[in-house]
């Protein structure tokens, strides 16, 4: 057969196009600067298992110019009277860049003629820098073959300077730019310039099995967009090439056509089945089942195209990976806030503390404005970091996945944070504080109990040296108020200490003193303001150091510094001789432990 470049035709009214190839019928639309003949690779590929139409938009190839104000539809129907002429009923579409958004707007407008949807390296909702950028190329655009536009297009689809193996490729484009005609090109750029917000509202009526795909490395058509149109497309997929960037039609046309048939070949054996969902199955108490799970409650933040903030409550986080190191949580579709979400470049997760359940309460609520109620601050990558949190996650947008009706956001950790502070829980509908355990305990506990607590700060932990040089935690005479100077709050409360208790961290007899009780909590401290020259913190590899006279102290110290440097913490109940410590977690024996999402959701 002869070459794909070589045989090329014209409709009644103008349009240019290029066929060849049998089978079932595949239309290619190229996008701005190109012609059809820039499919060439992709025809030679598919013209033995396809019947391949690549089409001339207007304004391109030999095909007449666009009206001056174009708009996409006006590209549409020119792809419908080809199909006209051609006697095709409905056809597949792939579309590149520009060629991808006539694609979508073809099966929106047409969608019986349309029986699945391959949309290459598209644009959606830019930024507003990318925004800003496209809109100034636009207005800047020069007279035909301007050498400088041409050159900077080149320089941002291969890279400056152009790879060697790309040479090739890049070399094919610049010779389509310097051939388009400059009307109908700087006419199609415009409406390209705009055109990125044209489907928001609509691809939720995308009926056509749609695949979405782009480069890694495409800093114009991100794959954030490409995730995006997915998850809003009923029947959408998206698919990312490593390595690949804007041009990967031409830069790697075998990958990129693989992708595209296999996507072909997939929608041709899928046939609608019909599921019956059981009678038997109860959702709510399905539900109810999935809240049995404890988890912690997080407040996940991005900063939308318009630059505001967003965020919403979430208990359905978790680790994915340490190298590289990737987290997840997921957000419901239904949510407000999922279209900011899933066309975000990022997003944080702020881990709750327990003084935090008010924000817990207006992040899941649709209050006006969220982010009054609470201290915030920009991270590294612009997402809103809230203070006060346990720990925060600033991410950049891995990935995005389609799961029923959430949408689960995979993102790479670039910075992260982290305190002492205790963690907000949250189980069977209702939240939990485990440091409500001391109040629980202290009411239980027989009258004479010493509770005492180590509290760290940045790695040190607080004690009181006395005047003979030996060292004591933090004790009294049980939990008590502020106001009884000889319970633990009421002695760190005359020093000006303000700590936070948190867990339970050793319980245990002593048969020497009348069977006295000893209680003691982990917590965090803030550094004293009060002056008080008995003070002293000290790091926590030096505590070994220190005169302590009470044994069971001294081995209970020994425990925390080997369990806050392995971060496996547990609980000692015994007495001063002999007891166990019971793990908060135990792993299974030989097995890593990994953590997976039970139950996803937004409150």
């Amino acid at each position: 057969m002869a070459d794909a470049a070589t045989i090329r035709s014209k409709a009644p009214d103008g349009t240019g196009f290029i066929r060849a190839g049998s089978g079932a019928p595949v239309l290619l639309i190229h996008g701005v600067g190109m012609d059809a003949a820039i499919w060439q690779p992709q025809i030679a590929s598919m013209q033995g298992r396809f019947d391949v139409i690549a089409i001339d938009m207007l304004g391109h190839g030999a095909s007449p110019l666009p009206p001056e104000n174009a708009n996409l539809s006006d590209f549409a129907d020119q792809a419908i009277r080809l199909l006209d002429h051609l006697g095709l009923d409905r056809v597949a579409v792939v579309g590149h860049s520009m060629g991808a958004l006539v694609a979508q707007e073809l099966a929106l407008q047409a969608p019986s003629r349309v029986g699945s949807l391959v949309c290459l390296n598209a644009v959606f909702r830019r930024p507003p820098e990318l925004a800003q950028a496209v809109h100034e190329r636009a207005a800047a655009l020069g007279g035909p073959g301007d050498p400088s536009a041409i050159a900077a297009t080149i320089a941002r689809w291969f890279g400056n300077p152009i790879p060697p193996l790309l040479a090739d490729a890049a070399a094919t484009a610049r010779s389509a730019l310097e051939s388009v005609d400059a009307e109908g090109y700087a006419r199609t750029y415009r409406l390209f310039a705009h055109a990125d917000t044209e489907h928001t509202d609509r691809l939720a009526d995308l009926s056509a099995p749609a695949l979405f795909m782009t480069g890694s490395e495409d800093r114009n058509s991100t794959p954030a967009m490409s995730a995006a149109m997915a998850r809003l497309a009923p029947a959408g997929q998206c698919l990312v090439l490593s390595g690949e960037k804007h041009m990967m039609t031409i830069a790697s046309p075998q990958k990129v056509t693989q992708r595209i048939t296999a996507f072909l070949d997939q929608v041709t054996a899928v046939r609608p089945v019909a599921i019956e969902i059981d009678p038997v199955f109860d959702a709510m108490e399905f539900r109810r089942a999935l809240g049995s799970f404890l988890t912690g409650v997080t407040i996940v933040t991005t900063i939308d195209e318009a630059g505001d903030p967003r965020g919403f409550t979430a208990n359905s986080f978790t680790s994915v990976s340490l190298d590289p190191p990737l987290v997840l949580v997921c957000i419901a579709k239904k949510a407000m806030g999922h279209r900011a979400f899933s066309t975000s470049r990022g997003f944080a997760i702020n881990i709750l503390s327990e003084a935090q359940k008010a924000a817990s309460g207006i992040f899941a609520s649709k209050a006006a404005d969220k982010f009054a109620s609470v201290a915030w601050q920009p991270g590294q990558a612009g997402n809103p970091l809230i203070e006060g949190s346990v720990a925060v996650f600033d991410c950049g947008m891995e990935q995005l996945v389609d799961a029923g009706d959430h949408s689960i956001l995979i993102g790479r950790v670039h910075d992260f944070t982290h305190s002492g502070a205790q963690p907000l829980g949250y189980c069977r509908g209702a939240y939990v504080t485990p440091g409500l355990s001391q109040d629980a305990l202290a009411a239980a506990a027989p009258p004479g109990t010493e509770v005492g607590a180590i509290l760290e700060n940045e790695g040190r932990v607080l004690f009181f040296e006395t005047a003979e040089g030996s060292y004591l935690l933090p004790a009294g005479h049980g939990l008590g108020a502020a106001n009884d100077p000889r319970s633990l709050r009421g002695r760190l409360a005359a020093k000006g200490i303000d700590a936070e208790l948190g867990f339970l961290y050793a319980v245990w007899d002593d048969a020497t003193v009348a069977s006295r009780t000893h209680v003691y909590y982990r917590g965090t401290v803030e550094a004293p303001v009060s002056g008080d020259g008995h003070i002293r913190f000290v790091e926590i590899e030096r505590m070994a150091e220190l005169r302590i006279a009470d044994p069971a102290v001294r081995s209970m110290l020994a425990r925390y510094a080997r369990e806050r440097a392995e971060d496996t913490f547990g609980v000692y109940v015994g007495n001063e001789i002999e007891g166990e410590v019971r793990p908060l977690a135990k792993p299974a024996p030989s097995a890593p432990i990994h953590s997976g999402p039970i139950h996803s959701g937004q409150r």
